[in-house]
C-alpha cells in the first residue's frame, strides 16, 4: 500500500495542476448545465433535450468526487508543503468543502424518491447557497491565480526605429500593490454582478421560509383580472394549514399567461353525458371545500401545508357523468402548449382538486391561477397550472414533460 502511494505521489506536483485544471473544467459544466436547468427559457427550448441536460449535470457531478480522492492521495505531501502558508491551507479546505458539499446535497437531490421530500427540500437550499458562495469564490481563486497576474515583472512593448516592436522588460512595479488592485477589482466586479441576484435568492429561499412574504408579492404582481373575486370559506380565511411553509418555484415552459373575464373559460367535455362550458362568474359560483396538502416538485424543493379552496376532481366528473368507455382525463392548460392526464382511479382521489384559492387568496398567474389542478400525492409537473379544459377520452395519454422523459407515475 505504501508502494502504491509513493507512485501516485510521484511528480505530485505536476498531478495537482492537472487536478485543478480538471476541477475547473467540472465546475464549468455543473455550472453551465445548472443555470439552463433553472432557466425558464431553457426549459421550453430544449424540451426533451433538457432531460439529457439533467442527467449530464448528474453525471458530471458524481464524477465531480474522482478528483477529490485522487487530491486527498497526494494531500499529506501537499499539506506539508504548505506548512507556512496559512491562507493557501484556508484555501485548500474551503475549496474541498464546496466540492464535498455540491456533492452530497446533489446526491440526495439526484435520490430524491429515495431520501423523502422533507430531506431533498433541505439538499436543495443547501445546493443553491454552496453555488451562490462556492462558485464567485471559485472563479476568484482562479482567475487572481493567472500565470499573468503572478508574474514578478509584466512585459511592456517598445518601438525603435526601423525595427519591429520587441518585448522588453517593464520598470519595477510594487507587484503586491499592483496584485492587490486586481484581486480587489476581481472582487468587487463580482459582487456587483452577483450580489443583487444572491440578495434576492436568500430573500425568497431563507428570508421567506414562513411563505407568506413571497406569496404576497406573487399576489401583487398577479396578472389576472377577472371579477368578482371568489370569496373564501371561513377555513380560507384564517388558513386552516396555518399558512404555507416553504417558497414556490415559478417554472413554466411558456410565457405566463393572463386572463379575463373576455377571455377565461371552464370546460369539461369528451366521452362525458353532460358536457357543460362555464364563465368566470359561473365558476366562482360552484360550490367548493377546503383541503391542507403539501406540494412536491420533481426539482427537489416542496412547501408545506397549503390550505387549498376548490372543487373535488371526482364532484366535477360526476356532474358532468362520466361514459363507461372513458379511460383517461386529460388536462389542458390555458397557455395553449401544456398537457397532461390521470387515469380515472386517480382522478377519483380524494384529495385531487381543481383549485381556485391558495391561503384563502386568489391563486395569482405565476402560479397557475386562476384555477390549476392540484394532485398532492404526485410530483407538481401534474398538477397542470392555468387549468381551462378537462377532457374525457378513451385512449392512455403521454402528457407534456412525460413526452419528455419523466415518469409517467409521478408518486411522490
Amino acid at each position: 500500500m505504501s508502494g502504491m502511494l509513493d507512485r501516485i505521489r510521484k511528480g505530485y506536483g505536476k498531478k495537482l495542476i492537472s487536478l485543478h485544471m480538471w476541477n475547473g473544467w467540472i465546475v464549468l459544466i455543473l455550472a453551465l448545465t445548472g443555470l439552463i436547468l433553472i432557466g425558464g427559457f431553457w426549459r421550453g427550448f430544449l424540451g426533451e433535450g433538457r432531460v439529457w441536460i439533467k442527467w449530464l449535470h448528474i453525471g458530471v457531478g458524481i464524477a465531480s468526487i474522482l478528483p477529490v480522492i485522487y487530491y486527498l492521495l497526494l494531500a499529506t505531501k501537499h499539506w506539508k508543503q504548505l506548512k507556512k502558508k496559512p491562507w493557501q491551507r484556508f484555501n485548500v479546505l474551503v475549496v474541498l468543502g464546496f466540492l464535498l458539499g455540491w456533492f452530497g446535497s446533489g446526491v440526495l437531490l439526484w435520490q430524491f424518491k429515495l431520501v423523502g421530500p422533507e430531506v431533498s427540500n433541505v439538499a436543495l437550499v443547501v445546493h443553491d447557497l454552496l453555488t451562490w458562495i462556492g462558485l464567485p469564490y471559485i472563479i476568484y481563486h482562479s482567475i487572481t491565480r493567472l500565470k499573468w497576474l503572478k508574474e514578478p515583472n509584466r512585459r511592456t512593448v517598445k518601438e525603435k526605429e526601423n525595427r519591429p516592436a520587441v518585448l522588453q522588460p517593464a520598470a519595477p512595479q510594487a507587484m503586491y500593490t499592483r496584485r492587490a488592485f486586481v484581486r480587489g477589482a476581481i472582487g468587487v466586479g463580482l459582487a456587483v454582478t452577483l450580489g443583487p441576484s444572491f440578495l434576492k435568492w436568500v430573500g425568497n429561499s431563507l428570508g421567506g421560509i414562513g411563505g407568506s412574504q413571497t406569496l404576497d408579492k406573487l399576489i401583487e404582481d398577479n396578472a389576472n383580472r377577472l371579477i368578482p373575486n371568489p370569496i373564501p370559506l371561513p377555513a380560507s380565511t384564517l388558513p386552516l394549514g396555518g399558512g404555507a411553509q416553504g417558497h414556490f418555484r415559478v417554472y413554466t415552459v411558456t410565457p405566463i399567461p393572463s386572463f379575463t373575464n373576455e377571455n377565461w373559460s371552464f370546460t369539461i367535455d369528451g366521452l362525458v353525458d353532460k358536457p357543460f362550458k362555464w364563465n368566470w362568474e359561473q365558476f366562482v359560483e360552484q360550490k367548493r371545500l377546503v383541503q391542507i396538502s403539501d406540494f412536491h416538485c420533481v426539482t427537489g424543493w416542496s412547501v408545506y401545508k397549503n390550505t387549498w379552496e376548490g372543487i373535488p376532481l371526482k364532484m366535477l366528473l360526476k356532474q358532468a357523468g362520466v361514459k363507461s368507455n372513458a379511460r383517461t382525463v386529460k388536462f389542458y392548460s390555458g397557455d395553449g402548449v401544456y398537457t397532461d392526464s390521470l387515469t380515472l382511479d386517480q382522478a377519483d382521489l380524494d384529495d385531487v382538486m381543481v383549485a381556485v384559492m391558495h391561503d384563502g387568496k386568489p391563486i395569482p398567474s405565476d402560479l397557475g391561477g386562476p384555477i390549476r389542478l392540484i394532485v398532492p400525492k404526485m410530483y407538481a409537473y401534474k398538477s397542470v397550472k392555468w387549468l381551462n379544459r378537462i377532457e374525457l377520452i378513451e385512449d392512455d395519454y403521454v402528457g407534456y414533460w412525460e413526452a419528455r422523459g419523466y415518469a409517467k407515475d409521478a408518486w411522490v
